[in-house]
Parts: structure tokens; sequence; C-alpha cells
């Protein structure tokens, strides 16, 4: 059954889960590996040499582990490691992560957005490619959010500390009437409630998780790779595995909502 081998996911922590969680929605009969980098977050401050070792390290992983597709679930892996990953694995699909900035662009009405991202994702070649495409006479305010990834792998989603960073980051974009704002990591969809709170309902939030599980459906489709369930008649639902480098401290209580009947496996 070739066909229901897992996908593969990783992160530089728990914020791919949010992309997992997509995945396993739109196909629920397919298993997941999933990998969280938490020895060596946040990715946002690192080198791209670095990015590059540690996404091939993970790949290689879940490859060995007889995944059938791989899903680079953090924007800035994305940005400097995506040729790099798929370059060596040619022979599996590789999908990455892209600033929602488009469709944020499209629908805006004050033509003001905002972009909450890394600043690695900030600074790469990848985001500022979509801001000349499609910025043009549109306001887009940046922030790359530091120090909020570590909130929330602390597991302080509903703390004032992650408050009061929010309110800060927010604030000049609501000023300026930003109506869309692009969580640009993640980790960021994590803490919607908090945000959705201080922008108000008249302001959209973009997060591009679903965008990326419709992707994987189509690359899986295209390869006949889809693990239907009349495929695995009598197996049992499908067990997801989930390896932590570091600390499990925001797996032990995320799991449970966004990526259910999965097992924390030790880093080999």
């Amino acid at each position: 059954m070739a066909s229901c081998r897992p996908i593969g996911i990783f992160d530089s922590g728990v914020g791919g889960l949010t992309v997992a969680n997509a995945i396993s929605v739109l196909l629920p009969d397919e298993t997941i590996y999933y990998i969280g980098d938490t020895a060596r977050l946040p990715y946002g401050n690192k080198a791209k040499e670095d990015i590059e070792k540690f996404s091939l390290e993970m790949t290689g992983h879940l490859v060995n582990k007889n995944c059938k597709a791989i899903v680079i679930a953090c924007n800035t892996a994305s940005a400097y490691a995506l040729e790099t990953v798929r370059g060596s694995y040619p022979q599996i699909p590789v999908i990455a992560m892209e600033p929602a900035v488009k469709p944020a662009i499209e629908n805006s009405k004050t033509r003001v957005i905002g972009v909450l991202a890394t600043q690695g994702t900030l600074k790469s070649e990848r985001y500022r490619h979509l801001k000349n495409r499609f910025g043009e006479g549109i306001q887009i305010l940046e922030n790359p959010c530091i120090g909020l990834v570590d909130f929330i792998e602390a597991g302080k989603w509903n703390h004032s500390d992650t408050s009061q960073l929010l309110d800060s980051i927010l604030k000049p974009m609501i000023l300026a009437q930003a109506d869309h704002i692009v969580l640009g990591c993640t980790h960021y969809p994590i803490v919607i409630p908090v945000i959705s709170e201080m922008m108000g309902e008249n302001v959209h939030l973009v997060n591009p998780a679903p965008a990326i599980a419709r992707q994987v459906y189509r690359q899986l489709a295209e390869r006949n790779l889809l693990c239907q369930q009349d495929i695995r008649q009598n197996e049992s639902s499908p067990k997801h595995k989930v390896w932590a480098t570091g600390s499990t401290l925001s797996f032990n209580y995320l799991l449970k909502e966004l990526l259910p009947d999965s097992e924390i496996i030790n880093w080999e």
C-alpha cells in the first residue's frame, strides 16, 4: 500500500502543527509524521546555511521513515532551504510555505495590510518577490514579532506577556486601518484568539494553512498517492508520530487539539 505511506512535516517547533491540523482535516485518512526542531528554534535569526542544514537533517529523517511527501511547515525554512531540499530529494514532492501576501492584497478594501513574520522571512528574497509583484499601491506594515515564537513555545498563549507584545505589534496596524493581517509564521495561528480580539471583527486574519493542505492534496492526487479509506479497509485509524528535538512542553498541550491520535517519540 505505497499510497498509504505517511506525509512528513517539519517546523522549528510546534507552529507547524497548525498546518498538520489543516492537512488532517482535509485528508483524514492520511498518516502524518511530524518533527518540531525545538532544540534549535527560533529559525528567524539563523543563518541560511544553518537553516539548510537543519532542514536537510529533518527531511532525511522523514524520508528514512518512508514518507511519500514532505511539507516544510515553516516560512523561514521555506524561504531559505526549499530549493536545497528539493534538489536533494527530487523523487518526492516537497510543499513549502509562502506568506499569504497576494490574497491579503487582492481582498484589502483599505489598501493597507499587516504582515507578521520572522526576521528571516521578511528579509528573504521569496518575500521581497511577493511584495514587488503584488504590492504596488498597497501600504504594507511589517513586524518581525521578536519574542512571539518563544512565548508560544513556552505555552504562554493567553499570558499577559504575549498580550502586551501583540498589543505593541498590532497597534500601529490598527491605527493605519489595516484590514488584513498576514500570519507569516505557522506559530502565529495558535494565538489567533488574542489577535482577533485586538484587531476586531472587521479585520481578516490570513492563515495559509488551509491553502497548504489543498496543495498537498493536489500534489498527492497527481501522483496517485492519496490514501483512500477503502484501501485501508480493516486498518485502524491513522496513527500520527511526532518527534521533538528538544522540549516537548507545548506539544503536550497542542497535540490533543491540533493532531489527535498522536504519539511523541524520542528524537534519535
